[in-house]
């Protein structure tokens, strides 16, 4: 019988399967953080449990943490107290722990990949909804709440009901100056910010055969932002060059034996999904949402939709644009900027601080924009410092801050300013989710360049030419 590869990963893992219920399903890879973690632990101790197996479970600090300074004792009581309990921890159980100034220390999902812990064909999760970051791996990757943190630990195993299978194909070559981010944010304003809700998609087509392993992290990340459990990716060549060497990937003989299983993942030829999807590259343009949820995403060069074209509540779509400061009809570009901000687990990697140099090399900052440029991680910040990355920057006005979650979720000092309007290369543009108040377009590293070096919302495309 022909099989998806999210069917080859998920049945392989199934350990029991309940009549009318969820599959419980070993999990190969956990990942833990100071906010999500902290309660689960404590749930642990009171039942007198322990971790069943510490090393399959890995911990980093990234979401409640500062993006400067951070040699210096941190200020934040609540965030003091987080990552004292994940340091504590991680130590009684033996998890290896990255904390605040480890040269492996950076946000969860930027961490894993990079050290061999994402592999292809594992079951994943994290006490964080964007854990379908892995599934660019051929990883089958999603988030979970705290009480199911607590239950991986004591038994590496999670209840969860089997979702339906999606497959979005799109095929073609992209055009110039589209990005990955872009390719994402034009799926969820086709789809909506809940069209994939009970599905785990499949990502297939030209463009996502030539997509860089950054790309495809990308692509995985925001799934979630259509309503999805998660999202994946046959792997190939390049993610077996990606994973090959690094720390926790298998060496030798290991190697060999990944390599033969790792190489038969992917979806038969004649595998039926439950629903399919198809969209040409040719019309993705540079992306940019106008509203308060992902889905309220438009090409740049576009005009907000008028409420009546629009699927969904008149009222609700209207009160969403009195929230941004916007109006029907409005075009996008020319809307002055007050922040902008690249980082994120769904855009600090060292291919998005790339794309972003290339736009800002041999210009300025506008004078009134806040930048706050954040790895996602010590090892992308020795990249950007490696490759010369830093001294274009710092040339063209712009400070480099130090790994974290930074101004994606605002639990830490980098907050934007209530009224204040932000061009994000991370994930969400909820109300206040990145301060009090605060109102996001989320854009591409190439958007958000041009932003940040004329002060209004550009198309990337117009500079680039010039560059």
């Amino acid at each position: 019988m022909s099989t998806t590869l999210f069917d080859k990963v998920w049945d392989s893992h199934v350990i029991r399967k309940i009549n009318d219920g969820p599959d419980v399903l070993f999990i190969d890879r956990h990942l833990i953080h100071e906010v999500t973690s902290p309660v689960a632990f404590l749930g642990l101790k009171s039942r007198n449990n322990t971790v069943l197996y510490p090393n399959r479970t890995f911990a980093t600090a990234d979401h409640n943490t500062p993006t400067i300074n951070q040699h210096l004792p941190v200020q934040d009581p609540l965030s003091v107290n987080q990552l004292k309990a994940l340091e504590q921890n991680a130590a009684e159980y033996g998890i290896v722990h990255w904390g605040l100034g480890h040269q492996k220390n950076g946000i969860v999902h930027v961490i894993g990949p990079e050290n061999g812990i994402t592999l292809p064909g594992a079951t994943i999760v994290c006490g964080d909804s964007h854990t379908s970051t892995h599934g660019a791996f051929g990883a089958v990757a999603f988030g979970i709440g705290t009480s199911e943190v607590e239950m991986v630990l004591s038994s590496q195993c999670i209840m969860q009901p089997k979702p339906k299978k999606m497959r979005i194909n799109v095929n073609g070559k992209l055009g110039f100056g589209v990005t990955p981010k872009d390719v994402a944010l034009f799926m969820i304003s086709k789809l909506s910010a809940s069209g994939a809700t009970g599905y785990f998609v499949e990502y297939a087509g030209d463009v996502f055969k030539n997509m860089s392993m950054e790309g495809r992290m990308t692509v995985c990340n925001l799934s979630i932002e259509m309503g999805a459990r998660g999202g994946i990716i046959a792997p190939d060549e390049k993610t077996f060059n990606y994973v090959e060497g690094r720390l926790f990937a298998p060496k030798g003989e290991d190697w060999n034996k990944a390599m033969n299983y790792w190489e038969t993942l992917k979806t038969d030829e004649d595998a039926v999904f439950d629903k399919e999807i198809n969209f040409l590259a040719s019309d993705i343009e540079p992306m940019i949402t106008y509203g308060t949820n992902p889905g309220m995403g438009t090409s740049i060069s576009n005009y907000i939709p008028k409420a009546e074209s629009v699927e969904g509540g008149v009222a609700s779509y209207r009160k969403s644009l009195e929230y941004m400061g916007f109006n029907e009809g409005d075009k996008m570009i020319g809307k002055k900027v007050d922040f902008v901000f690249l980082g994120s687990c769904t855009n600090g990697r060292i291919e998005d601080f790339r794309a972003f140099a290339s736009i800002v090399k041999g210009r300025k900052k506008a004078d009134h924009i806040t930048a706050w440029l954040v790895p996602g991680s010590h090892v992308v910040e020795a990249q950007i410092k490696e490759e010369g990355i830093l001294d274009i920057i710092t040339a063209a006005g712009f400070e480099l801050r130090e790994p974290g979650c930074s101004a994606c979720l605002a639990m830490n000092d980098d907050k934007v300013p209530t009224g204040k309007l932000a061009v994000s290369t991370s994930n969400r543009n909820f109300e206040g989710r990145q301060g009090p108040g605060s109102r996001t377009m989320l854009a591409s590293p190439l958007v958000a360049a041009a932003t940040a070096v004329t002060g209004f919302l550009t198309d990337p495309r117009t500079l680039l030419i010039n560059s």
